[in-house]
């Protein structure tokens, strides 16, 4: 019985399943994304995330872990130089699935798999989001509240000099 025991094996042997993930995981490291099928995104997911938490705070322990799973030096330079700058303030979630449809051959659900921040186009999209959009409330206090103003202004305004002004000079220029 598989009682507690949840990840997938994705159909190879111990080996072949770590040799994959840690290519993937150089990869997805080296070009910020890549395209794969969901069951192995998802696996690669749980593989990288911990990685690059660890690629953080640069020291040689965390270096030494890293490699043992990348087995990399490239990757590694690149976790602990660009990709750590970008994610220092990111608490978790540095991975993005998006899915692209059913490959032709074997019907397979395919995605991209991408390291969040480095999206420049969804990133920018979100951006001018945040600076175009206005809070507006639907509630029956902000109604009151302009009501409220409306009613004030008028008999602020209300003299009996200011109607007949614009009266009087409409007249003249007819």
């Amino acid at each position: 019985m598989r009682h507690g025991k949840k990840f997938n094996h994705l159909g190879r042997t111990a080996s072949h399943r770590a040799a994959m993930l840690s290519n993937m995981a150089a990869s997805l490291i080296l070009h910020k994304r890549i395209e794969t099928t969901l069951a192995k995104a998802k696996e690669l997911r749980k593989y990288a995330e911990p990685l690059i938490t660890k690629g953080k705070t640069d020291d040689t322990n965390n270096r030494r872990v890293v490699f043992s799973y990348l087995q990399s030096k490239e990757a590694v330079k690149e976790l602990f130089g660009v990709v750590s700058e970008k994610v220092a303030n990111r608490p978790g979630g540095y991975t993005r699935i998006i899915k692209l449809g059913n490959r032709l051959g074997d019907n397979a659900d395919m995605c991209i798999i991408e390291l969040v921040d480095f999206n420049e186009t969804l990133l920018a999209a979100a951006t001018e989001a945040a600076t175009t959009k206005t809070r507006r409330s639907r509630r029956g206090s902000s109604k009151k509240a302009e009501a409220a103003t409306a009613e004030a202004t008028p008999a602020v305004e209300e003299t009996p000099e200011a109607p007949e002004a614009p009266a009087t000079e409409e007249k003249t220029e007819e």
